[in-house]
């Protein structure tokens, strides 16, 4: 037996204990840090061969681990930009030096020119709706760009589309045109009252509300003197709400200007619509068109009911963001419709656990973690994202204290083997005298 190997034996066991208590101290001194992963310090003995009747003591190996898939408790906020990933998946950051990393740590917010930035000073990234709702890079961080909710001045949207649904009564006269009684698609003071109007509000190009009067005249179908009739047809005519007669007439015949639009709606036996269901609105004062989806109107025995919109917004200024579950960073506006500006993924390797640490709270694959897969949440067996909440630290303190004690009293015994050993050479010098 070698005593200076007992006592190096000693030194080793001693240096693990307070590789073990250094863990300890970064545990606790992180309680508090967002999204933190306690560290672990497991311990593996290294054997040296013996012989000869002589035992030749080994050493003990550190091996620091980091339970980075253990998820953290969730704490509520009060601000929107905070984040938190409930189950599995990083959010994708970048450093000031132009790298990317991952991190869980979600305490955003936005820094002087807009973008949102932790408080380590990661920035956030995702996809830009700039071109349209983005694609996912699934093997690479191409195409991300810094979320940024200093959406400043006034945007807007044109109308393109728009739909309705209802009823139009089967039960309505039947307009044949006279000198007396004209069909509304030829815009004359003589225009029939057996009609059904309704309107709907468009946007142009530069964010002016734009209304359109929309009638609906059941007039003869080619068929229409079968018994029973095979068809009934019905004409849509459609005309700018702000040309519409002003004279006190009691009708808005005639407008201004002619109808933007005009379309043939034909139903079967059964009220069930035929062809017609949908026609484009071309408005010359807009230089827009509006193409409209009437595909769900129907016409039974009931009262005429109609009911529309459109897609578009007008111009009207940011009042602030909101990140749904799914990481869609919406743009909200004092008039209009929330808009999709970004959408935020998330990131994930095949082993969490073995991703590296790098100052910050943020981590970076290896050969060990695997390589980095990109998705959106709520997919591919991603978490969903959480606003006005962040993720706790994982650190159990009281288990923390109790690995502290054991620390302590095992860098203890190790100590008082190498006393011992140091001990037992002073008896051999003393052999000398």
């Amino acid at each position: 037996m070698s005593i200076f190997g007992s006592m190096k034996t000693a030194v080793s066991g001693m240096n693990a204990q307070a590789n073990k208590l250094s863990t300890v101290s970064d545990n606790i001194a992180n309680v508090n840090t967002t999204a933190y992963k306690s560290a672990t310090a497991s311990f593996s003995s290294l054997i040296l061969p013996s012989g000869g009747g002589n035992y030749n003591s080994g050493s003990v190996e550190t091996n620091i681990s980091y339970s980075v898939t253990q998820q953290g408790d969730a704490i509520s906020t009060s601000s929107g930009t905070d984040l938190s990933i409930r189950g599995a998946g990083f959010f994708v950051v970048q450093a000031a030096d132009g790298s990317t990393v991952l991190t869980r740590a979600g305490d955003f917010t936005p820094d002087a020119n807009g973008n949102l930035v932790n408080s380590a000073g990661y920035t956030l990234m995702g996809y830009s709706y700039a071109s349209g709702a983005p694609a996912v890079v699934v093997n690479g961080f191409d195409g991300l760009v810094p979320i940024n909710v200093n959406q400043s001045g006034l945007a807007n949207s044109p109308s393109t589309s728009g739909s309705f649904t209802g009823n139009l009564n089967s039960g309505a006269t039947v307009v044949v045109p006279s000198a007396t009684e004209t069909l509304p698609s030829a815009n004359l003071a003589t225009t029939t009252s057996n009609t059904q109007k309704s309107s709907v509000v468009a946007y142009d190009k530069l964010g002016n509300t734009v209304m359109y009067d929309i009638y609906y005249t059941k007039t003869q179908a080619a068929d229409s003197t079968a018994t029973p009739p095979t068809t009934d047809q019905w004409q849509v005519a459609v005309y700018r709400n702000a040309d519409a007669n002003t004279s006190g007439s009691g009708s808005s015949f005639p407008y201004s200007s002619g109808p933007v639009a005009t379309s043939t709606l034909k139903f079967d036996a059964s009220g069930n619509m035929t062809s017609g269901g949908s026609f484009t609105i071309t408005d010359p004062k807009t230089a827009g068109s509006i193409t409209m989806d009437l595909t769900k109107m129907t016409q039974k025995a009931s009262a005429f009911a109609s009911t529309g919109s459109t897609n578009g917004q007008a111009a009207a200024a940011v009042t602030g963001v909101t990140i749904d579950k799914n990481g869609v960073v919406y743009a909200n506006y004092a008039k209009g419709d929330p808009k999709a500006i970004y959408q935020i993924p998330l990131a994930t390797v095949a082993s969490p656990d073995k991703l590296s640490l790098l100052s910050g709270n943020v981590y970076q694959a290896n050969a060990d973690s695997g390589v980095t897969v990109t998705s959106f949440a709520n997919s591919n067996g991603l978490g969903y994202i959480q606003s006005n909440s962040l993720e706790a630290s994982n650190v159990d303190l009281a288990g923390q204290l109790t690995d502290m004690i054991q620390a302590q009293k095992s860098y203890t015994a190790n100590s008082k083997v190498f006393q011992t050993g140091s001990d037992l050479l002073d008896v051999l010098v003393n052999l000398q005298r």
